[in-house]
């Protein structure tokens, strides 16, 4: 198996991405190392808000609502999963795993910011974050969830998702920032459509995005499917403020939110919302309110002044 870095050049320009670097370097497991990029912006001691992108999207996907929420008072840190973005990508699709996703993440979370944190999840990044939150829900001060949820299994999967798991298993013309175009009500320039293939010059670097949709536990038999069981229990008791805010045009999940909402302590009487116009790359159509959506959570837990 190989370990690819990113091109450099591939990342030059682009638009309204404007932030530093920032690297971590990561145990993948079975002796091999890579490096994961992440945003850290907005001042250190300010209170840290996580911003978990999905499949298959990168931090670029947070470049509108960073702004926002750094003037709003918060520090923001978004990384690239592995096997996305700027971070590193093991070519073999075997080598992703669901737990592992969940190792790399934590290790980036001990790391760079263990304190008790905000968190802004969609698509994958909810089935990461709202699973740390299940394990761990004393490090989280407030959730905002899009577009996504925590699967157990059931064998209850909407078509659109099981068309996509199939479309990346075997499409031959997997291009992401085309997948990207099409997830979204907002038209992408064409720049914001190479921004994010960047990542992804060739089929070995695409070996993560295309594992993603395999791993999600839909069915009984799928690894972390019991992890998940038992992450509910912290999850459903999570009793502080609990936001969904889902795009109503998203094919995938988009009717996964009252689920949610119905289902987590801290989001009784939250003005949860479909958003319209709004498809299932959120951050992408409505992303002011999406960080309303952050700030006024945070503020209700005070955690923001």
């Amino acid at each position: 198996m190989q370990i690819n870095a990113h091109d450099p050049a591939r990342f030059a320009d682009l638009p309204d991405y404007p932030f530093a670097e920032n690297w971590l370097t990561i145990d993948l497991g079975e002796g091999f190392a890579g490096r994961m990029h992440y945003l850290d912006e907005g001042p250190s001691d300010a209170p840290p808000v996580l911003l978990l992108h999905g499949e298959p999207s990168w931090s670029y996907l947070y470049r509108k609502m960073i702004p926002l929420l750094v003037d709003a008072g918060f520090r923001c840190l978004a990384p690239d999963l592995i096997g996305f973005g700027k971070s590193d990508k093991p070519d073999d699709q075997a080598f992703y795993t669901y737990a592992r996703h969940v190792d790399w993440l934590n290790q980036f979370r001990n790391t760079v910011v263990p304190q008790v944190a905000g968190l802004f999840c969609q698509d994958w990044g909810g089935l990461l974050g709202l699973r740390m939150v299940g394990q761990e829900p004393d490090r989280f001060a407030f959730v905002v969830a899009s577009n996504t949820f925590l699967p157990t299994g059931g064998g209850k999967a909407s078509p659109g998702f099981l068309a996509w798991r199939e479309f990346a298993r075997s499409s031959p013309d997997f291009r992401i920032g085309g997948i990207m175009d099409r997830g979204c009500q907002t038209p992408f320039s064409e720049a914001e459509i190479a921004a994010y293939d960047a990542p992804f010059p060739d089929e070995p670097s695409k070996a993560g995005a295309r594992a993603f949709p395999q791993l999600v536990p839909v069915e009984d038999n799928r690894p972390g499917v019991a992890d998940n069981i038992t992450a509910w229990e912290g999850l459903a008791a999570f009793d502080k403020p609990f936001l969904t805010l889902f795009g109503e045009d998203d094919p995938v999940l988009g009717m996964a939110g009252p689920q949610l909402a119905r289902r987590v302590k801290g989001a009784e009487g939250q003005p949860h919302s479909m958003l319209s116009k709004c498809g299932h790359f959120s951050q992408e159509d409505r992303p002011a309110e999406l960080a309303q959506g952050v700030i006024d959570m945070a503020k209700k837990a005070g955690f923001l002044a």
